[in-house]
C-alpha cells in the first residue's frame, strides 16, 4: 500500500511538474515571437530619416552651407519627421528644439507647441539664409506635407506676414490644425535680423500610415 502511494505520489509530481515546464517553453516561445514581431515592425516604419536627399544649397548663404556640413557628423537626435515644400524645393528633418545643433542640422519644433501632424498650432522654426530662404517665395495655396513614422498630414498655405522679434501670438493655438513657420526678416539682411517671417498653413489631409502597414499584414 505505501509503495503504491508513494508511486501515485511520485506520478502526480511528475506530472505536475511537466506541466509548468510546458507552460514555461509556452510563454518564452510567445514572448519571442512577440519580440521578433515588435523588431520586424519596427523595421518596417517609415523613419523618415535615412531617405533625405541633400538639399539644394543654391540659396544658402555660405556660413551655413559649413554649419550644415558640420551638422551632419552628429546625427545624436531621431527626426521626429520630414517638412518638405514641394513647388518650393524644400525637403528638410523636423527636430525638436531650436538649439544651434537643431537648426544647423534641419528645422526645429518649437516648445510647447503641437506635435508635427497633431491637432493644434505646430510652430517649426528655420535659418533664413539655410533650409527657409525659399520662404521668400510661398504664396498661398502651396502645399506643405510633413510625415511622421505614423502619418503624412498635409497643409495648405493661408497667409505670410511679417512680425517684430518679441511677437509670440502667432504660436497661439489654431481654431483648425495648422502648422506655423518662423524665419527670420529680411531674408538677405546681413547681422541680426530685425524682424520675423510667418507663414501659416491649414491642415487639409491627414494619410494614418500606422493604419495603412498594419492593413497589408
Amino acid at each position: 500500500m505505501w509503495r503504491w502511494l508513494e508511486a501515485l505520489a511520485w506520478a502526480a509530481g511528475l506530472s505536475a511538474l511537466a506541466v509548468w515546464i510546458g507552460a514555461g517553453v509556452v510563454r518564452r516561445t510567445g514572448s519571442t515571437h512577440e519580440l521578433q514581431r515588435f523588431a520586424e515592425l519596427k523595421r518596417e516604419s517609415p523613419v523618415p530619416s535615412p531617405n533625405l536627399r541633400t538639399p539644394d544649397l543654391s540659396l544658402w548663404a555660405p556660413e551655413r552651407i559649413r554649419a550644415w556640413r558640420a551638422a551632419q557628423a552628429d546625427p545624436s537626435r531621431q527626426p521626429l519627421g520630414v517638412m518638405r515644400i514641394s513647388r518650393l524645393g524644400i525637403e528638410a528633418p523636423v527636430l525638436e528644439g531650436t538649439d544651434d545643433w537643431a537648426l544647423d542640422r534641419g528645422v526645429g519644433h518649437i516648445e510647447d507647441t503641437a506635435r508635427p501632424g497633431a491637432d493644434g498650432n505646430t510652430g517649426i522654426a528655420g535659418h533664413r539664409d539655410g533650409f527657409f530662404r525659399a520662404l521668400k517665395d510661398i504664396t498661398t495655396g502651396d502645399v506643405i506635407e510633413i510625415e511622421s513614422i505614423a502619418s503624412v498630414a498635409r497643409y495648405r498655405v493661408e497667409r505670410a506676414w511679417i512680425v517684430g522679434p518679441d511677437d509670440v501670438s502667432v504660436l497661439d493655438p489654431t481654431p483648425a490644425p495648422s502648422v506655423t513657420l518662423v524665419t527670420c526678416y529680411p531674408f538677405y539682411f546681413v547681422g541680426s535680423a530685425p524682424q520675423r517671417y510667418i507663414v501659416r498653413a491649414v491642415r487639409t489631409a491627414v494619410t494614418d500610415v500606422t493604419g495603412l502597414r498594419a492593413s497589408r499584414h
